[in-house]
């Protein structure tokens, strides 16, 4: 009886820390829910390439885009084979659930938040040839616009356009929501004056910016960047607490064990900590993420109640 017993208790070992240890038994898939080449695609490669050394096991990255990330982690929250995790970021994690009347998947009972793996501001951007240079400047040209005023989006319900939102409620000025397929047309539509003005991650609207045709003028992050150290915030331009960051992190099928999201955490944080991989993401204007996974479920529910509010206050759906 007593060495059924001990049986008994090591077959329930390896069924716990052990078990986890083990993982992964097979090549990792990570879902992006983006285009091949996008910013989440880079990141998901970067992370991959690293984390397949430090597995034992192929890091196949599989680009998944569509329904503004729906598609993408919808997958990933139905992955029943154990080495699927997804590239989610805010859009369809933190805003869909506020915008999409019927959502495929509920990120908080379906998904679990894995690790934080990087974040970005949103820059203000206008016409090189607006005659602010201050975001204070910027208001005043805004409110005297009236309702001619345009702001384009890369898409509606994007962080780019709750972002304008949110800002707009704070400092009191209209504009008209102009939201287009992306970075590309929408930086184009600026550029050529169809819009006024942009919120965007500043590397997709750095070939304007060299040409002379875009300047930004603050950005979204409570402090400055590494990347663009002369670029002042909102928070100390007169919006203390403004922060509106476009962020991504692992995630996994919520029925994933929690000591092999401990394993997939802390490989992450160790791989975010190589010099070579910080400075890939900070080439992109990416500031590298880490942490635990708790400290990230906190991030994603305050980001979604904080979001929500925006969300419903402007009457905003995707559907």
């Amino acid at each position: 009886m007593k060495r059924f017993c001990a049986l008994l208790l090591l077959a329930v070992g390896l069924h716990g820390p052990a078990f986890a240890q083990a993982w992964p038994s097979r090549p990792v898939r990570i879902v992006v829910p983006a285009p091949a080449g996008s910013s989440l695609d880079l990141i998901a490669r970067t992370l991959g390439d690293k984390l397949k050394d430090r597995w034992g096991q192929p890091v196949v990255v599989e680009n998944r885009a569509g329904a503004g990330g729906l598609l993408g982690m919808d997958l990933v929250a139905k992955a029943t084979d154990g080495h699927t995790l997804g590239m989610g970021f805010n859009g369809p994690i933190a805003f869909g659930p506020h915008m999409v009347r019927k959502m495929p998947y509920d990120p908080a009972k379906d998904l679990a938040p894995v690790v934080l793996a990087t974040s970005q501001p949103n820059v203000l951007a206008v016409q090189a040839s607006n005659p602010a240079s201050t975001v204070a400047e910027f208001v005043a040209w805004a409110k005297a616009q009236g309702s001619k005023l345009s702001y384009g989006s890369v898409g509606n319900g994007s962080s780019s356009h709750l972002t304008m939102e949110l800002f707009k409620g704070e400092a009191g000025f209209e504009a008209v929501h102009v939201p287009y397929a992306g970075s590309p047309p929408a930086a184009t539509s600026l550029a050529a004056g169809d819009t006024q003005a942009l919120f965007a991650v500043a590397p997709a609207l750095l070939p304007l910016i060299q040409a002379g045709r875009v300047k930004l003028i603050a950005a979204t992050s409570l402090q400055r960047t590494e990347a663009m150290p002369e670029l002042p915030t909102f928070a100390e331009s007169g919006y203390p607490g403004f922060e509106a960051l476009a962020w991504n992190g692992l995630f996994a099928p919520a029925a994933t064990q929690a000591a092999t999201i401990e394993r997939i955490n802390a490989d992450v944080n160790a791989v975010l900590r190589d010099p070579a991989v910080r400075e890939t993401l900070s080439k992109q204007g990416l500031v590298p993420g880490g942490g635990t996974s708790a400290a990230f479920k906190a991030y994603i529910a305050q980001e979604s109640r904080t979001w929500g509010a925006i969300i419903r206050r402007n009457g905003i759906t995707i559907d």
